[in-house]
């Protein structure tokens, strides 16, 4: 067992940080909620956002959009930009995935699919990491990192439940796992990992892989709905990415433009 980790901030910072990240997380609730239902309705009324076809940018509506991106580039850090991209991204698989035929998910639904696979990924990893530190896997654990990482968990629930809507309200099993083929790779990141710093790494990637994924669905996905949910949820993952730079010790210094390097690709479903 490792016991050599410290926090590099004070708890009382740190806790701080996290009521500032829930307040904004349950400031979008009700604007996600809303993007998600008109998802699911135009999914529904317009069959041709199922339909697989070539990638079409589609920018941010107006001001509120941009205004997304400026958030999303406020909490973002220099530094995420040149970290290593993590393959693997995950958590424990908990049940079998809902969706099991070839194609199931297709158009502007794959991209959906995508992100809740994602959210579910983040929920594993973050419950592993508190099922390790119960265990004391990870040395010594400060109460302000376990309220975080508690937090945060719920927050990727909150998302997941969100895009399973949309997947139920167009007609499509919901996703209850994590289908994605690079699964295997995160779940050994963190059975390997020993101390809160090691987590911490590693829920870093995947927030950015989250963040950048969700700004790019905001200029490929054809329906408003779509546009607009991942427009909300995505600054709220770029602020998790924030915290965890100062869990690290690492000062998120602001990017001009969050880049898009480390989106996820809807190739990685499984299902």
């Amino acid at each position: 067992m490792s016991t050599d980790w410290e926090l590099p901030i004070s708890e009382q910072q740190l806790a701080r940080l996290t009521w500032d990240m829930e307040q904004a997380h349950r400031e979008t609730l009700p604007a996600m909620r809303a993007g998600a239902l008109d998802l699911a309705a135009e999914l529904r009324t317009r069959p041709a956002l199922q339909e697989p076809g070539p990638g079409r940018r589609r920018f941010l509506l107006g001001v509120g959009g941009a205004a997304a991106a400026l958030t999303l580039a406020a909490c973002s850090s220099g530094k995420s930009a040149t970290s290593p991209a993590p393959n693997a991204s995950s958590a424990p698989a908990s049940g079998a995935a809902s969706g099991s035929a070839s194609g199931q998910y297709t158009g502007d639904l794959k991209v959906v699919a995508l992100a809740t696979a994602l959210e579910n990924q983040a929920v594993g990893a973050y419950q592993a990491a508190l099922d390790a530190a119960k265990a004391g896997k990870l040395g010594t654990v400060p109460p302000a990192v376990a309220t975080f990482i508690t937090t945060a968990m719920g927050q990727h629930a909150d998302h997941a439940k969100a895009w399973n809507a949309v997947l139920t309200g167009a007609g499509k099993p919901a996703i209850t796992d994590v289908p994605l083929s690079n699964q295997p790779a995160t779940l050994d990141a963190l059975g390997k990992a020993a101390t809160v710093g090691d987590v911490a790494q590693l829920a870093l990637q995947l927030e950015n892989q989250a963040a950048q994924t969700y700004l790019f669905a905001t200029y490929n996905v054809t329906s408003p709905g779509g546009i607009a949910t991942a427009a909300t949820i995505a600054p709220v993952e770029a602020m998790h990415a924030a915290i965890l730079h100062y869990v690290l010790g690492q000062y998120p210094v602001p990017d001009d433009f969050l880049p898009v390097d480390k989106a996820a690709n809807p190739t990685l479903l499984t299902v």
